[in-house]
């Protein structure tokens, strides 16, 4: 059979019968979040007769896809050649850790497939969609395909741009300040409450990497970790021009791999602490997205300070921000960070703290 683009006018009376099942494939797919890096969030069912046979999604890179997942759960794989299985992400086909899905949709003797969006992945990238049409498979693609573009916005943007997704995220006052302005003891100087506090961490669990400045290191001693939230401690990333931050602080305790971003040499050796030279008097954001695609980090957390965030903010280099806005004053301070091209999202509320969430509008 020949290939169907879901965007043609004879098939858009199918749309809600698509979408409803494209709907399931993304939400089995969320499952996966944090947990398939380097590969993307995948989810499939299996159906027949308007009724779900089998359904996956994709837990962990190395283990089964999707598709192999949904093929498994179906008890009566006869049915399997009068089906329709529907996936939120072109399946594979070429050898990696796992066979090709197209090859095992072929085998099967599925007849039709539903895709939401393409692969970027070079090795796949319209290769599977190709398998599968020359096998006489029906493929429709494209079914609620923004949705599953942003699903793996991650994966999305590493392919095809080149660096990793970029989140912004600080907290402020009511009044706009990210710190005071003097501060007496190297230590957090809360703006938000425990709540947010543990949120921020459940973001960081999701994430790949997290970037602060010389500043905020050298005045809040931060760890940089997940301990308010279960999950994988993200990759440390501290700017620090000078290697100036005292080994006696968090960010040198090899709880977690750590990258220095430095012009210094540092002659002592670590088990998980690693140093990344740059030039500084060259922008300094686009230098360490360079560094980090390099080492494959597909997701970034920029936390600051002011400056840190500011350079990304200037250099176009952000993609999400988290504001988190505190009920708490501060006199005098250091000035929260100017955004740009800001399209607010989201808003939460954390007790009295309230989050806002923009996407860069840019982007």
């Amino acid at each position: 059979m020949q290939s169907k683009n879901y965007s043609d006018k004879n098939h858009r009376i199918k749309m809600t019968y698509y979408e409803k099942y494209m709907k399931r494939c993304i939400q089995l797919a969320n499952n996966g979040l944090g947990a398939t890096y380097p590969n993307p969030m995948v989810g499939s069912v299996v159906v027949f007769e308007d009724s779900i046979l089998g359904e996956g999604w994709h837990q962990k890179a190395g283990k089964p896809h999707a598709e192999v997942n949904a093929i498994d759960s179906v008890k009566n794989k006869n049915l399997l050649s009068k089906s329709t299985i529907f996936v939120s992400l072109e399946p594979c086909s070429h050898f990696g850790k796992t066979p090709p899905c197209a090859d095992l949709i072929i085998k099967h003797g599925i007849p039709k497939v539903v895709i939401g969006t393409t692969d970027p992945f070079a090795k796949v990238c319209g290769n599977g969609i190709k398998k599968l049409k020359e096998a006489g498979c029906e493929v429709i693609v494209g079914v609620l395909e923004d949705e599953c573009q942003e699903l793996n916005k991650r994966f999305f943007t590493f392919h095809q741009k080149k660096r990793p997704y970029i989140f912004l995220k600080w907290a402020e006052t009511s009044n706009k300040f990210i710190a005071p302005e003097q501060k007496k003891e190297v230590n957090p100087h809360w703006i938000t409450n425990l709540f947010s506090r543990q949120y921020t961490h459940k973001i960081r669990s999701k994430e790949e990497a997290i970037l602060v400045g010389t500043n905020t290191v050298l005045h809040d001693n931060p760890k940089l970790d997940t301990r308010h939230w279960q999950g994988k401690n993200p990759l440390r990333v501290i700017i620090d021009r000078e290697l100036k931050t005292p080994k006696k602080f968090s960010v040198w305790d090899e709880s977690t791999d750590t990258i220095f971003i430095t012009e210094k040499r540092e002659n002592a050796k670590f088990k998980n602490t690693f140093f990344e030279n740059i030039c500084f008097s060259e922008n300094i954001a686009e230098q360490i997205c360079r560094i980090l695609y390099k080492k494959g980090i597909q997701s970034l957390i920029v936390e600051g300070g002011r400056n840190v965030l500011q350079q990304f903010i200037d250099a176009k280099l952000w993609d999400e921000a988290f504001v988190f806005i505190g009920k708490s004053t501060f006199k005098n301070g250091i000035k929260a960070p100017a955004l740009k091209d800001a399209s607010l999202q989201k808003t939460m509320l954390f007790g009295e703290d309230h989050l806002f969430i923009y996407k860069n509008s840019q982007q």
